[in-house]
Order: C-alpha cells, then structure tokens, then sequence
C-alpha cells in the first residue's frame, strides 16, 4: 500500500539519498537525518524536483517496506503557480457613457467619483497593485481628459510608488491602412494595441492578459483567477459572478459544466434565449465583448472562475445611486477600507472636515468639507463639499468640488445675487445626485415630490433619470427652486 504526502524542505531538516539495491534510479531510500551538508541537500532537491532545485515542497510516497527512518522518493508533477511579475492588466476606458448620462457629459466613465473621494478607475487600479499586478494599461476614448489627469496625478505623478512596474495610457487611435473611426467595441480597443501587448510578451516575459472593465465595484484577488487559468491550462477564463432570475437579462450569462467549462454564452438573452440558460445556477460575464467569446467556445478551452464576494455593475444612473447609498448602511455590504487590501486615489493634501452643531446618521464625509448646523442622513458627502445653515441631505449623493472659494468671494457672489460653490441656507434636498462644482441656492427644495421618472432640463441644471434627480457638473440651481 501507498500513502501520497508532501514534505517541504525547511529549518535544518536533512534528507540523505541512499541508493536501494537492484532498483532503477527512479526511486531512491532517504534516510531522515540531522544533517548539513550542502551536497547531500543539492543531491535531494535533484531528487525531488529535477535540475530546478526549488524548496518549495516534494511529493514523496511510502511504501509498506520502507523503515522508520526511511523514505522512497520519486519525482512527480509539481503544481505551476502563477507569477504575478508575468501579468499585465488592461483597464477598459468606455464607450460613450450613455446609461451613466449626465455624469458622462465630460468625463469617461472610469473617471466618475464613487464613495466620496474616490473613481471608478480606482477599483481595478488598486485590486491590481494588491494582487501583485504593476504592469497596467489603461485604454480610453470618449472624454478622456479628466481620466487621463487623474490617472497621472494619482498613479504618474507621485502618488502611488512601485518598483518594476508600469502605468501607461492608450488613447484611441487610427492604425495605418483601417478606416478612420473610434473603437468599435472592446476586442477591437485590445486589438488595435495588440502590438503594445506582443511587445510586453516578448520583452517583458509577460505570460497572461488580464482584461478588465472600469465601470464596477468589487474587490478582488486577480491572482486567484490567474491561477485557476494556469491550473486548468486554459485558452480563456471568464469572471463570473452568480445573479438572479430577475437581473439575468441585463448581463452577458455563461452556462458551463461540472469541470468549469464554458459551454454556452448569451449576451443579455431574453424569453426563449433566457429559457435556454436557465440552470442552477446564472453566472454574470464581466464585460468584454459578446462577439469573440461565442465563437471561441468550439476552439479554445474556456474556462469560468466564479468569484462570490461582493460585486456591482456601475452601469446605470439607478445602479451608481443604489451602489453609492448601500455604502451608507450598516454594516455595509462593501468597504473602501481595509487595512491590507486598501483602494488608493488622488493624494489631495486636505484638511480634516469642519463640523459645527450637525446632525449625521449613516452617513460617509469626505475630507476637506465644511458642515454648519446642517442635517445628513444616508448619504455620501464629497470632498470640499460646503452645507450652510438649515440644509437636509437624505439619501443623496453629493460628489463635492475641484476647488474651493474663499470666505471673500463667496461673500462677493452672495452681494451680487449669485450662487457658491455648495449647498445654500435652508435647502432640502433627497433622493439626488449632485454633480461636481454645483451650485445649490438658498431655499431650494429637490424632492422629486410628483415622482417623475424621465425628464430633460438642462437648461434649468438637472435631469431625472429612473426617478432620481440629476444636478449637472457646474451647474446653478437658484434660489428658491422647487423640482
């Protein structure tokens, strides 16, 4: 009878080979020794792991004749782990934003704040560098600026250090001899820059392409996925988290077997085509692309990872709202912080908020604000964020400012009729999102009171989307407003 065990060659344990008569070199008596010696050691791991040598662990057998004091060693497969230093990240800046209009009007939707202080690029950015992962580039297109000088302030330009690594933007471009034009999706955005990534493969002894998308909330070890892909010697391996009946036609479903294989996908199937994924279980393709993966099922191995933590599609303006707000509950079902896997962003060298005679329950405040006898509620109060007097934030999600305005002209603009950047006297506001840079006059109520669900005024400043009232970047609100 045999008995399969592992030992790891550690302290000052020594195994000494003795060669057992009349057997071929493939097994070898050890005799379990306190030994040093330097050759004996090199002897055994030549033994156990071939001309290699690693320490890591040898998988020996025992066999029914072996005494107490030995062993036969055979050489055997050893798992491959994955090594972070030989995987590269490519973050998906997005297309046009429409389902996260108007927070999309300026800005790619990567760059859209999330929590308070932070951007949806933040996600992947930081579950990169907690995974060991510094090799990243970041493809953006529509209304990149903002991206772009957050991504160099945050990741270029001092903020976050690493060694051996890399942060590099691509920008959409035209390649010689193809129509001119954006890209046509996401295959062609990775496509376009295959000659970047076959550059790295060659150079840069990169091994795995991790393609990720910069419109969702999780935190992840990508290791774990990158390992189960090389455990399962797999083509392609897929994200996939479970999701119910009720959401499975808003997602791109996999249906795969016992060994994990993908064995079907459907981009947001719906009636018959919904019937046919059904199974025990729906799984949630994360975002590249429905074109490539179907034809790819009948040729490569590919293979689904499926990962149960916490997990949010930012895809929507009702999707954003709901994500942002449930960070307020408590417990929360996610965290920004934790001490070992922290979410880094822009270094903004604030001061702590300033709060004077405030009410705040379930609330997230952001550094560098200002707070006078106002009251928070379920809420999300961004950075240089100012609330005079008499304000009421409920379930609101207010992204702050990018600068801040002195005590002399705030007084100016006041004198003159005009709005500051902030939340005026008096103001009621629930149920909002209010965009950077906004101005909110005194006496202003924003309750969506009629419950309308769909609404254009970007004259007036806002726009309503699945009944949620949408302030606009820079934005004025006057005095006395009722939506």
């Amino acid at each position: 009878m045999q008995f399969s065990s592992v030992f790891p060659l550690e302290g000052k344990a020594c195994m000494s080979p003795v060669r057992r008569g009349g057997e071929s070199s493939v097994s070898e008596r050890v005799r379990i020794g306190d030994c040093s010696s330097l050759k004996h050691e090199r002897s055994l791991r030549r033994i156990c792991f071939g001309a290699r040598g690693s320490a890591n662990g040898a998988q020996c057998v025992l066999t029914s004749d072996a005494g107490p004091d030995t062993l036969v060693v055979r050489t055997s497969f050893r798992r491959n782990y994955a090594d972070p230093n030989e995987v590269a990240a490519v973050i998906l800046g997005g297309g046009t934003g429409t389902q996260l209009f108007p927070l999309t009007s300026t800005r790619a939707t990567p760059a859209v704040p999330i929590g308070g202080c932070y951007r949806l690029i933040d996600i992947p950015m930081s579950n990169c560098f907690n995974s060991g992962i510094n090799k990243i580039f970041v493809m953006t297109q529509f209304n990149s600026a903002s991206l772009n000088r957050h991504i160099h302030r945050t990741y270029l330009g001092g903020g976050i250090n690493f060694t051996d690594g890399s942060v590099e933007v691509l920008a959409a471009t035209q390649m010689p001899g193809e129509a001119a034009g954006w890209f046509r999706g996401t295959a062609d955005a990775v496509r376009k820059f295959i000659w970047v990534l076959e550059d790295y493969y060659k150079h840069k002894a990169i091994e795995h392409i991790l393609i990720l998308s910069g419109d969702q909330l999780y935190r992840m070890d990508y290791m774990e996925l990158v390992q189960k892909h090389v455990d399962d010697n797999a083509d392609i391996t897929l994200s996939c988290a479970p999701v119910g009946e009720s959401r499975a036609s808003d997602y791109g479903l996999v249906k795969f077997d016992s060994s994990g294989r993908v064995i079907q996908f459907s981009e947001k199937p719906k009636g018959a085509d919904l019937e046919a994924m059904k199974m025990s279980r729906y799984a949630e393709l994360h975002d590249f692309g429905s074109e490539i993966l179907p034809r790819a099922l009948d040729e490569h191995n590919v293979q689904a990872y499926v990962f149960t933590d916490y997990w949010e599609d930012i895809g929507t303006i009702r999707s954003f709202f709901d994500a942002n707000m449930a960070l307020c509950d408590q417990p929360p079902k996610f965290e920004f912080y934790d001490p070992k896997t922290p979410f880094f962003t822009s270094p903004r060298y604030l001061p702590p908020t300033k709060s004077d005679k405030c009410k705040i329950k379930d609330a997230i405040i952001s550094h560098g604000c200002f707070l006078r006898e106002c009251t928070i509620e379920h809420s999300i109060v961004g950075v240089r964020s100012r609330l005079n007097s008499g304000c009421e934030l409920k379930n609101t999600m207010m992204m702050g400012a990018d600068l801040y305005e002195t005590e002399d002209e705030i007084s100016r603009l006041l004198s003159e009729g005009k709005v500051p950047i902030g939340v005026g006297e008096n103001t009621k506001i629930s149920n909002c999102i209010i965009d950077m840079n906004a101005r909110v006059g005194r006496n202003v109520s924003i309750t969506n009171s009629e419950g309308v669900q769909e609404a254009d005024r970007p004259e007036e400043g806002y726009y309503i989307r699945s009944g949620l009232v949408v302030i606009q970047k820079n934005a004025t609100i006057k005095d006395g407003t009722v939506i």
